[in-house]
């Protein structure tokens, strides 16, 4: 009985139970360090030490490597089981609501706000902490955030994603700023317009000028913006004409608060993402973001398959 109480007391760490399962699957001192970030040292004493304290060998030594005994083989299994399961219950107790946090960039604000606002007036339970960002980097290690919305696909290892929709451009404005044109406009008016552009390099507009046969145009009255929400602003308030994402627009151009006045619209090839790391217990909270986003954007590119060929057929 004694012999057993001092068992119970005197149960190897959690770090050292976890060198032995790497040695026992590489095999190999050197192996096992680099992936443990350890010394081969280091990982070396650690198994001897655990040797010592259970009194008898977990590896055979030998010059082709390593090869576990009997009894190392029998503890393997029961070992690596037991860390799973307490890794499994650390994330699941880290799954119980709080608040969500997720990073957004500003351009796709105007879509992601809406829906997070429905979402917690329909949940009052979900707790969401929207974070706007005019930079497109992303760093869960590093950024307290639980999930993101991002452009382009993401890059990064052991993260799981979601697409939401494709960007596609087309020129927008305000009625009233299409009224006061003495005529419909043409391609080849837009020379004589005020071009609000979402980016310095003025890409989006040059990628939809070249599918419609139009040579890039003067930038004399050209205004150049950060940001697309900014540029969106300014064509909101009749400065000009943008260039914008018609699902990121959805909501202005159902209200008509903009129109479309060319029916030609360009796929960037980008498009918008929703991203979080990879977790073996997903936070409750997460699951049900996850599945109503998804759903909204299925919805909104629905939507824009309609639109799309509605304006279309009005040629």
């Amino acid at each position: 009985m004694a012999g057993e109480a001092n068992m119970r007391t005197s149960l190897p760490s959690l770090d050292v139970l976890k060198t032995f399962v790497v040695v026992a699957q590489r095999l190999n001192f050197t192996h096992a360090a680099q992936e443990l970030h350890l010394t081969q040292g280091a990982v070396s004493r650690q198994v001897l030490g655990l040797e010592q304290q259970l009194g008898y060998a977990l590896f055979s030594r030998r010059a082709r490597g390593l090869t576990l005994t009997p009894q190392g083989a029998q503890l393997l299994v029961p070992v690596q089981q037991t860390l799973e399961q307490l890794a499994q219950a650390l994330e699941r107790v880290a799954a119980q609501p709080g608040v969500l946090r997720i990073k957004c960039p500003t351009c796709a604000m105007r879509w992601v706000l809406p829906r997070i606002i429905r979402l917690q007036n329909d949940r009052p339970e979900m707790r969401i902490e929207l974070t706007a960002s005019v930079s497109h980097g992303l760093d869960f290690a590093s950024e307290p955030f639980d999930a993101a919305v991002v452009f382009g696909v993401p890059r990064g290892k052991r993260l799981s994603v979601h697409p939401l929709f494709d960007e596609v451009l087309t020129p927008v404005c305000t009625p009233d700023y299409l009224a006061a044109a003495s005529q419909p406009l043409t391609a080849a008016d837009l020379a004589e317009q005020t071009l609000l552009h979402p980016t310095r390099d003025r890409r989006d507009w040059l990628r939809w000028l070249t599918a419609a046969g139009q040579a890039p145009l003067p930038d004399a009255k050209s205004q150049h913006f950060d940001t697309l929400d900014l540029a969106m602003s300014a064509a909101l308030q009749g400065f000009g004409i943008a260039i914008g994402d018609l699902c990121l627009l959805e909501d202005d151009l159902q209200a008509r608060r903009i129109i479309t006045p060319f029916p030609l619209s360009v796929a960037s090839g980008s498009g918008y993402y929703l991203v979080y790391p990879e977790h073996a217990v997903l936070p409750t909270t997460l699951v049900q973001l996850v599945d109503f986003l998804t759903e909204e954007a299925q919805h909104s590119r629905n939507r824009l398959n309609r639109y799309l060929s509605t304006t279309s057929n009005s040629l």
